[in-house]
């Protein structure tokens, strides 16, 4: 039994010694990560080498340009005195949206054969809704096109909308002819052709799953109904009034009062003095 032991232990061997070793490798366990802000993010870099035992461990951020994260066995920037490393997985501390962006882990092993290794992870900040800003108008008339907007622009994931009137939730139509649309991702609700029965106080809520939702201060909108007699009373008094200055101008006109002012105009003439040759002929004539 060992003599059969003996004679395999050789080939073992050899295979061993021939097998090829395996080169730098690089990984992560979580290739895309997603933190609230204010919270801590671990950003996951795994390696295995060939030969190497102490391999160069950098940490870089995509942007506009490529920064250091991590270099020479210190933290760089913005993230010294904040950051942790544990091999060569990196924890930032109290992330913010300044923080967000691309990673990129890179392990250099000079023995190996394969003498670098990557990986990249991906850190998204996620923001709780704000209280979101309304545009309430306070009132409208009947039968005409009036829009509410709600948005809150620093959320992340962007939020959606819902409306309320009298604090009661406003469903969605649920057909085309519907005298209201309501848009839950740009916060905008349209009525086609408002109507007294619209008149209320109203309300918007942005939510994106992150924190709690956030609403607005409600604002009450009044619907007034078109004064029909009233408008109809001005039009009739402005052509009146029309009518009136034309025939008074007309009447001036034809009684002569603009001639008069024109002949009383030229009561006062005084004709150009005549040269003194003009004078002696005038009097020789008249001789």
């Amino acid at each position: 039994m060992m003599e059969g032991t003996s004679l395999y232990l050789p080939i073992v061997v050899l295979l061993m010694q021939c097998s090829p070793s395996v080169p730098v490798t690089v990984s992560s366990n979580s290739p895309k990560v997603e933190v609230r802000e204010f919270s801590d993010a671990v950003l996951s870099c795994k390696f295995h080498t060939e030969k190497d035992q102490h391999p160069r461990i950098e940490w870089k951020k995509k942007g506009k340009g490529v920064s250091f994260v991590y270099y020479e066995g210190h933290f760089k920037g913005p993230f010294q005195g904040r950051a942790t490393i544990d091999g060569a997985t990196v924890t930032l501390r109290k992330v913010t949206q300044e923080d967000a962006g691309e990673y990129r882990c890179e392990i250099s092993a000079p023995q190996d054969t394969v003498t670098l290794g990557e990986t990249n992870v991906t850190l998204k900040v996620l923001v709780p809704p704000n209280t979101p800003s309304c545009e309430i108008p306070s009132s409208a008339v009947t039968g005409s096109v009036v829009k509410l907007r709600c948005r809150d622009q620093q959320s992340i994931p962007p939020a959606t909308y819902s409306w309320y009137k009298d604090n009661l939730q406003i469903s969605q139509p649920r057909h085309a002819n519907a005298t209201y649309l309501i848009n839950s991702l740009t916060g905008v609700l349209e009525f086609k052709a408002v109507a007294k029965e619209d008149t209320g106080r109203y309300s918007c809520l942005a939510s994106n799953g992150v924190g709690p939702p956030k609403t607005c201060e409600a604002k009450h909108m009044a619907i007034e109904d078109v004064n029909i007699t009233a408008v109809v009373a001005a039009v009739v008094v402005v052509a009146l009034l029309v009518m009136v200055c034309s025939c008074g101008g007309l009447l001036l006109h034809r009684n002569g009062f603009f001639s008069r002012h024109r002949g009383r105009s030229n009561v006062n003439y005084v004709p150009p003095p005549q040269e003194p040759q003009d004078f002696k002929h005038t009097q020789s004539f008249m001789l």
